[in-house]
């Protein structure tokens, strides 16, 4: 395990750390949390991706910029926070309930369209190097790489997230 990969598990633990310190729910999304579900580190991660409800993206994104993470400032603050520490950057993307109680993005330019009805609601918890996690379902995950190039003109499909669905529907269909 390389030292980028410990570094990357250390802010895990620090952020899960955060939201219960605070009260709040966070759900680790992206390639980590593929690898949570897997139980193992299937490939390098740029970053580390997070969901937090709207409500409370200000409050975890305060206390780790008052612990030494800076905030990278990349979105307008109500689509999502990116912060870096070392080398290692995190980005928590705002989750909301529509009137009629489903999923939705909490803020941006697709702020109330829908999410995966699973996303959260099946609470999964992965686990890697002994550290539990709530993570986004795996069918969830699946179905938000398979339509990112649909909901986002432009937006390509990658290799990463190709073999990404491919675990992940290896790992679901094993008994």
């Amino acid at each position: 395990m390389n030292a980028l990969v410990r570094a990357q598990l250390v802010a895990i633990t620090e952020v899960l750390d955060a939201a219960n310190e605070l009260g709040i729910e966070v759900w680790l999304r992206g390639g980590w949390a593929m690898d949570f579900f897997l139980g193992q580190v299937t490939r390098a991660h740029e970053d580390v991706d997070w969901f937090v409800w709207h409500k409370d993206m200000t409050l975890i994104s305060g206390l780790l910029i008052s612990r030494g993470w800076v905030d990278l400032a990349v979105h307008p603050l109500d689509q999502q926070r990116d912060l870096l520490r070392d080398q290692v950057e995190i980005g928590f993307a705002p989750l909301a309930r529509t009137d009629s109680g489903g999923l939705a993005v909490g803020g941006g330019p697709f702020e109330g369209e829908p999410y995966p009805k699973d996303m959260i609601g099946n609470a999964v918890v992965g686990e890697l190097e002994s550290i539990c996690c709530p993570i986004i379902s795996p069918t969830a995950q699946i179905e938000i790489k398979r339509m990112m190039p649909v909901w986002v003109p432009g937006f390509r499909r990658r290799d990463k997230d190709i073999g990404d669905i491919a675990r992940l529907e290896a790992a679901l269909r094993k008994p």
